[in-house]
């Protein structure tokens, strides 16, 4: 079962539901945003940056698929669910600071100067909104707990796909990024 899984992880397929899933997650923040009216704030905007990172490691392997590719894919993928998961709770920290007027949150995206994404791409990196802003629950939780889970439930599939290629390299005796 777990050399199956393995397997699979080395498929473009596999890869290939990962940035789906993450590209369904960025075009449900951007329906959020230009349908519904949730204006995102910067934390917002950089979660949804951590997202399309996602996207993004996925998109190496499903574009050329080596060990290399794969390896690199699980980095990024790592750095950028680990970002999201740590920026989902700061912004959960905003939110129930004792005073949330002193919480700090930028009114704009602080992107490298190399990069200004928000003035390249305003409708998806501009940030109008407002950090302390919960109008949008489900299940009694607001948007940042939601993107917890889902950065973390991320994380946790990261770790599964790396303990079982770890798991099939040992018992195997071989290599099997």
């Amino acid at each position: 079962m777990l050399e199956q899984l393995n397997q699979f992880t080395q498929q473009k397929a596999a890869w290939w539901c990962l940035f789906l899933g993450a590209g369904v997650l960025v075009l449900s923040a951007l329906y959020f945003q230009h349908v519904l009216g949730h204006e995102p704030c910067v934390m917002c905007i950089y979660q949804r940056t951590a997202v399309i990172g996602i996207m993004f490691a996925a998109l190496i392997p499903v574009l050329h698929n080596t060990k290399m590719t794969r390896a690199a894919g699980l980095v990024f993928w790592a750095i950028s669910s680990v970002w999201g998961f740590l920026l989902s709770t700061e912004h959960l920290d905003i939110l129930t600071a004792p005073n949330p007027f002193f919480a700090p949150c930028d009114i704009v995206p602080n992107f490298p100067s190399f990069m200004p994404l928000y003035d390249w791409l305003p409708n998806v990196f501009g940030a109008p909104g407002d950090c302390l802003d919960q109008a949008w629950q489900l299940m009694g939780m607001g948007m940042p707990a939601w993107m917890q889970i889902i950065f973390g439930l991320l994380s946790m599939l990261l770790a599964a796909v790396i303990a079982i290629k770890i798991y099939s390299m040992s018992s195997s005796g071989h290599s099997t990024t």
